[in-house]
């Protein structure tokens, strides 16, 4: 029987950190995270990932989610 562990995120106005992991990007942009990881790849999404040299990992800047969304900060 598998578990299905339900993630929370921080209110977008609330956010404080200065990036967010793509699963943070995806919730806030009402996406997939496959589909912000395509973006990514793809370069064709409306914010681009700062990338982790050494990893795989995209973080997204939390200032630029709060414009394309207008939310104020």
């Amino acid at each position: 029987m598998q578990t299905e562990s339900i993630q929370q995120f921080t209110p977008l106005e609330l956010e404080t950190r200065p990036t967010v992991d793509t699963a943070a990007y995806a919730h806030y942009m009402h996406i997939a995270p496959q589909t912000a990881r395509v973006h990514a790849c793809k370069e064709s999404g409306p914010i681009r990932p700062i990338r982790i040299p050494g990893s795989a990992k995209l973080h997204w800047p939390t200032a630029e989610i709060k414009r394309v969304l207008g939310v104020s900060q």
